[in-house]
């Protein structure tokens, strides 16, 4: 079988493509074909050298991909041949609160990752593909919109939602948030991403090259009051802005360091509107299977910026870095 490997961390011309024995599950693991993958805008960080230095190497990339049962080990009993299947990003956080030992259970960094034509996983580290999917938008689900539901899924109906960029992430968010009633700003430094997002049912859109006060913004669109809860991809850079543009007794979602991790923040906005801050890192076996039960009922369909083949995988790193809108895919 051929498998795509990173030979070197912090190069982008290092992904190179090898021939290796198809693997063979072993006990309590199946055996997956794989039909599609999706990039996170951590793959990137970490082709960079942005993400650290990972434990295998050549490292086999990426976390999200689908594909379909071919072949079971040992005791595998929760599935049969044939079953469409997703893996989940922390293979060792199956549910309950995050933990310790989730660390380094990552797939794509911590494990090897997917992005090969067959992938061996434990049958606890999958999950089923929603029916109303296909592969190549269910490959989507266990970072972007596993992250994007636990960003959101405690806001109440009624509420507004910020949402910063059009990434995945945010996209996921806002479909989500509107499914349950709230309204939707969304920032982008293009008109042309923030009409498309109008179009998926974001209520304001804010272009921050033409506003650069975007916290302003917001204020001024929510008559002054700000917005309820906010998913804040951006990092040190953004969230400033972010603490701003926060209404009293509001909640920041912090996902994303697309802009760094430090910066000189000011905090105190934290204390006198009484808003609570709480770290988003993506979640467990569990919560993508909600995460996708609440996907199919509301009619959700993942938005997909560009398909690349696998045999030409690079491409698909080049067009995460050009800031898709949405998901960047490679099909089988």
């Amino acid at each position: 079988m051929k498998r795509w490997v990173i030979t070197q961390i912090g190069a982008e011309h290092t992904l190179e493509i090898e021939d290796v024995p198809t693997p063979t599950p072993g006990a309590g693991e199946v055996l997956v074909r794989m039909h599609a993958w999706s990039l996170n805008y951590r793959d990137l960080m970490i082709l960079r050298g942005e993400y650290g230095q990972p434990k295998h190497m050549p490292l086999v990339p990426l976390s999200d991909g689908a594909g379909e049962i071919v072949a079971l080990g040992t005791n595998a009993r929760l599935y049969k041949p044939g079953q469409r299947v997703l893996g989940t990003f922390f293979q060792g956080w199956l549910a309950g609160p995050f933990h310790a030992g989730v660390y380094g259970s990552d797939l794509g960094f911590g494990l090897p990752g997917v992005l090969g034509e067959y992938v061996c996983l434990p049958e606890q580290g999958v999950a089923d593909v929603p029916a109303g999917l296909s592969m190549e938008s269910a490959v989507t689900l266990p970072v972007a919109a596993l992250t994007a539901w636990n960003a959101v899924k405690d806001l109440p109906t009624g509420h507004t939602l910020l949402v910063l960029g059009t990434g995945g992430v945010s996209l996921f968010a806002l479909q989500i948030a509107k499914s349950f009633g709230n309204r939707v700003i969304v920032t982008s430094s293009s008109d042309e991403k923030l009409a498309r997002a109008k179009a998926l049912g974001a209520d304001e859109g804010v272009n921050y090259v033409t506003h650069p006060d975007w916290d302003h913004e917001v204020q001024r669109l929510t008559q002054g009051r700000g917005a309820d809860w906010i998913v804040e991809t951006g990092g040190a850079k953004t969230f400033q802005r972010s603490l701003n543009a926060l209404a009293p007794a509001g909640r920041i979602a912090l996902v994303g360091r697309l802009t760094g991790v430090t910066d000189n923040v000011n905090i105190q906005p934290l204390v006198y509107k009484a808003a609570s801050l709480r770290g988003i890192f993506v979640g467990s076996r569990i919560e993508l299977l909600e995460a996708a039960t609440v996907i199919e009922r509301a009619g959700i369909q993942p938005v997909i910026d560009s398909r690349h083949k696998f045999a030409d995988a690079p491409a698909a790193w080049r067009a995460l870095a050009k800031g898709p809108f949405g998901k960047v895919v490679i099909v089988a």
